[in-house]
């Protein structure tokens, strides 16, 4: 998928109007408790995505403490990540490993979608359990093995959800700060029902 732009493009309602036609992307939406990157997509939206030859398959985690609870620690490493079930079913594995063999993109949608992507992902090439217990800390230097880019918020500091973006933004906390800073200056909105940001980075630096 070829995006015109930045690596990190910031949007209100997230539009795919600049978006070229794809090369087989499969993107997941998390669709448990508040799915607020979810919420950037409208019926319309999701139909013309469809048009467009983008699958769409839909994760779900089981929201708890791992995901809220302030990183307290001095390093994020050593922060205690409480356990969520998450599910995925099989038509989800499958398509997201045609989308691999296409050569396309798998495009998360919110960061709980990532957490349960990347959790199964040892699960993706065998039999897959209908439900796994995760403990899945996602921090710069992870080395990810599902996804390939993220559609998601803006976030509050000391969060996991945080280090996720770090984690997966090309400059890790640096240049999440430069991209926080100038989403404040241009008066986006954070949190739940604020706007969003589209993570693409190169996959030539991501083997």
């Amino acid at each position: 998928m070829t995006v015109v732009g930045a690596g990190v493009d910031f949007f209100g309602w997230f539009d795919w109007s600049d978006v070229a036609a794809p090369t087989g992307v499969t993107y997941t939406i998390e669709i448990n408790a508040a799915p607020t990157a979810g919420l950037h997509f409208t019926p319309e939206l999701l139909t013309r995505l469809v048009q467009r030859g983008i699958e769409r398959s839909d994760t779900l985690l089981h929201v708890g403490a791992a995901t809220f609870k302030p990183i307290e620690t001095e390093h994020v490493e050593e922060h205690p990540m409480h356990a969520e079930w998450c599910s995925m079913t099989g038509d989800a594995a499958g398509a997201i490993r045609q989308t691999r063999t296409r050569g396309g993109r798998v495009i998360a949608v919110g960061t709980t979608a990532v957490r349960t992507l990347e959790s199964y992902a040892p699960h993706m090439e065998g039999e897959l359990p209908p439900w796994i217990q995760t403990r899945l800390l996602i921090a710069p230097g992870y080395r990810w093995q599902v996804v390939d880019g993220l559609l998601t918020n803006f976030h509050l500091p000391r969060s996991t959800l945080l280090a996720l973006v770090a984690a997966m933004v090309q400059g890790g906390p640096a240049r999440v700060r430069e991209l926080y800073a100038l989403a404040m200056d241009e008066g986006y909105r954070f949190y739940s029902y604020g706007d969003a940001m589209l993570i693409l980075p190169d996959r030539r630096e991501r083997r």
